[in-house]
């Protein structure tokens, strides 16, 4: 599925990782399975677009049901849809002061 929606140099960070390349990313993604093993990902809104630019938010459940991580992600789409970048962001949004 990554080939299909992936760019080939499409870039992925977070607070704990930063890969480039589709390769790249399954990698860390099957090392992310591997630590959060029995979790399940899950959207919690929907997928605001505009310009070539999304956001949504997700969390992460453990097998007992309890919300083990939660987060947001803004990325970018290439020219041809395909999604070149990604920025994830854990945790709820830090106090104003």
């Amino acid at each position: 599925m990554l080939e299909q929606v992936w760019s080939e140099d499409g870039a992925y960070s977070d607070p704990t990782a930063e890969v480039s390349g589709r390769e790249s990313l399954v990698a860390h993604i099957g090392g992310f399975m591997q630590v959060f093993e029995g979790h399940a990902m899950e959207l919690t809104s929907g997928v605001d677009e505009h310009h070539g630019w999304f956001r949504f938010s997700w969390q992460i459940n453990g097998p007992d049901g309890s919300t083990a991580a939660e987060g947001f992600d803004v990325g970018q789409q290439d020219s041809s849809g395909r999604i070149s970048q990604i920025v994830g962001f854990f945790g709820p949004f830090p106090d104003a002061s």
